[in-house]
């Protein structure tokens, strides 16, 4: 007998559906920007300024309507559950016209700007039914910045005839949306721009977006290889590993994975900035820890490390703002020149060779992880330590980018999906999905439509004041953080590890389709 695949048995998994999803008839619109603080935005969306964000609310006799046309980019890095936005958008669309084609632009916003694209018909869209990745249309990182650009994907929009665009993104392909929304209507562009939230990194999130989606998956992947990891090191009783794990500027993957495996230390960059510790305090913090599990007979242990965690250690990120100014390390001040001059020579190297297509350290690519165990070996030979100290570097990213989404962000995408379906029926431009009440069942979650520019503020980029969707960094004083704290020493000497397995498809709902610690975490403070 030949068994199923499991690629065939999760194309059959339909997610729930929230109950207001079901009969959308009105959107209630309630908040609205406060002009008096963002009067740099009034000058720049001079036309979707006032947008204001909105609760759909249920309506009683939905009349389908006659015929659309819709277009959808993916843009950015991966995140598990991107295909099921798609088969959302495509379900709803389905339920709300008698006729609709949509469009997928390929390869990200290099398709709009080139006009590339295919048809997504239910043949394509079923193939890819809670599956990972983002090959249904590929994705990509391209910026739409320059006139040319813009009047390109006018040109794009235009000629197809698309009623709406919807484009699932991070924070960075948001703000893009936002523009491109306000420059539709200023070019009377009837095209309505509707975002989604992506991002596996967990910064993407406020008032009204609980939560990016891709997050749950990545967490539960990563946590499932720690694990691992940990029962190898209580069980060989002699490697201590150093864990380097994605999210390039906030440690939500970090937390949430800690919470989830209960490793011997985990890092919390936002913390390390707020208490202003330097690296050789942070180096300190870990030979500590390595002499102290050494003397009670345990010479090994996991230490889990943020991505981004260099940029939140203040004198290093003055020597990596100095390094993208001057590029020479002779043009250094002499404090910096003493920090760099300190690191080992892979980390210096990596500094001066490895840079973006703007000239600046791409800090995704130093080796934090060998970084600190080069440091902490000095720091253990300085101390005289005569116990035994064998550490192993690991870094776990694109891991947990594509893997098959969990049934939680199965679900959340699949009814934002019908949440940007519902937006663009409603005429709306310029808005972001949003699902709210995301720790009560399916058909309880509340869809919001959140109005784009009242989550943009203006920050210095290379010189110059832009607009950008903020980074939503751990919060010290949220629930996630407290409960970590609270519970992290008693970690320190123990071996707590907590091994959670792989990401269970079945029909246990507290092992199969719970949202994330950090959210549940979050709720029980807010309740």
């Amino acid at each position: 007998m030949v068994s199923q695949s499991l690629e065939n048995v999760r194309r059959g998994y339909r997610p729930a559906i929230a109950s207001l999803l079901e009969q959308i008839e009105e959107l209630q619109t309630k908040e609205s920007q406060d002009g008096g603080a963002h009067s740099e935005l009034s000058t720049i969306f001079p036309k979707t300024y006032q947008q204001k964000t909105g609760f759909f609310k249920a309506g009683a006799n939905v009349v389908k309507r006659s015929r659309a046309k819709v277009g959808v980019i993916f843009s950015g890095g991966q995140a598990p559950g991107g295909h099921n936005v798609i088969a959302g958008l495509f379900d709803a669309c389905a339920q709300i016209y008698s006729e609709f084609e949509l469009l997928g632009f390929l390869e990200g916003p290099r398709g709009l700007i080139e006009d590339q694209w295919i048809a997504l018909d239910a043949e394509v869209v079923d193939a890819y039914r809670n599956l990972g990745g983002f090959d249904m249309i590929g994705s990509g990182r391209t910026k739409i910045e320059s006139s040319a650009q813009f009047e390109a994907v006018r040109k794009t929009v235009t000629a197809h005839g698309l009623d709406g665009l919807v484009v699932i993104g991070g924070d960075d392909s948001n703000t893009n949306a936002a523009l491109l929304a306000e420059d539709f209507v200023q070019h009377g562009v009837g095209t309505q721009v509707i975002g989604v939230p992506k991002t596996i990194d967990g910064d993407l999130k406020n008032r009204f977006v609980e939560l990016s989606f891709g997050f749950d998956t990545a967490t539960r992947v990563y946590s499932e290889m720690i694990g691992n990891i940990a029962t190898d090191a209580r069980s060989a009783k002699k490697y201590t590993h150093f864990i380097k794990l994605m999210g390039r500027s906030a440690s939500h993957v970090t937390l949430e994975c800690a919470l989830k495996v209960q490793p011997n230390f985990a890092i919390i960059a936002e913390e390390v900035q707020a208490k202003e510790q330097s690296l050789g305090q942070i180096v300190e913090e870990l030979t500590d820890l390595v002499m102290a599990r050494s003397k009670v007979g345990k010479e090994y242990g996991v230490i889990l490390i943020p991505e981004g965690l260099l940029e939140f250690i203040p004198e290093v990120k003055r020597l990596i703002d100095q390094l993208n100014a001057k590029l020479e390390v002779s043009a250094l001040e002499e404090s910096e020149r003493a920090i760099f001059e300190s690191l080992p020579r892979l980390i210096q190297d990596q500094l001066l060779s490895d840079r973006d297509p703007h000239g600046n350290v791409q800090l995704s690519h130093i080796d934090t992880e060998k970084l600190l165990v080069q440091m902490v070996e000095l720091e253990l030979k300085r101390r005289n330590f005569s116990g035994a100290f064998h550490p192993l570097t690991h870094f776990f990213g694109y891991e947990g980018r594509s893997g098959f989404p969990s049934n939680f962000d199965a679900t959340y995408c699949y009814n934002l999906g019908f949440v940007a379906a519902a937006l663009i029926k409603e005429g709306k431009t310029g808005y972001l999905c949003a699902l709210k009440n995301l720790m009560q069942e399916v058909r309880d979650w509340q869809p919001v439509g959140v109005a784009l520019v009242d989550l943009i503020e203006m920050q210095e980029r290379k010189g110059k004041l832009k607009p950008v969707i903020a980074k939503a960094l751990v919060e010290l004083d949220g629930g996630p953080f407290l409960s970590f704290s609270e519970k992290r020493e008693g970690w320190k000497l123990g071996d707590d590890y907590v091994q959670s397995g792989p990401i269970q498809f079945g029909d246990s709902a507290d092992l199969c389709n719970a949202p994330p610690l950090t959210l549940a975490l979050e709720s029980s403070v807010v309740s």
